[in-house]
């Protein structure tokens, strides 16, 4: 690891305090118990590193006039009367996707063709209301 400061979990433990006020309010922290090793992020820190992870959506019109919408290299098919329904509905699946997701996350993490919508769905996560959501939606 070129990371130079990795924490024994044992010693994290023992001042846990400290350790959250030094993710929050300075930097990241990585800790190493037995073989394992993770890294805390503050939720700033999160948001930042997840900035570029949006969704493309793509929209068809239908000949009776509503509006079909995809999101690209997602599962996602809405149709609505118009585009801004398509996104909002778009949103509201994303955010229900990223709940399954976290709630199976063994099942979908360890799927090859699941394991890259990971980042997305923590981008997803970490919106404070549908707005949030919305957002990431560049159509």
């Amino acid at each position: 690891m070129l990371m130079q400061e990795v924490l024994n979990a044992t010693d994290v433990r023992k001042d846990w305090g400290r350790f959250i006020d030094t993710v929050v309010r300075e930097k990241p922290q990585m800790v190493k118990r037995n073989r394992d090793y993770f890294i805390s992020f503050s939720l700033q820190q999160a948001r930042l590193l997840l900035k570029d992870h949006h969704f493309n959506a793509q929209f068809l019109q239908e000949e009776d006039g509503s509006i079909t919408a995809t999101l690209t290299n997602f599962d996602f098919v809405v149709n609505t009367k118009d585009r801004e329904t398509a996104i909002k509905a778009l949103a509201e699946e994303l955010v229900e996707y990223a709940k399954e997701y976290y709630d199976e996350f063994q099942l979908y993490f360890y799927s090859l063709n699941r394991q890259s919508h990971f980042p997305y769905v923590l981008a997803v996560l970490m919106q404070e209301n549908l707005d949030g959501v919305i957002g990431l939606i560049h159509a």
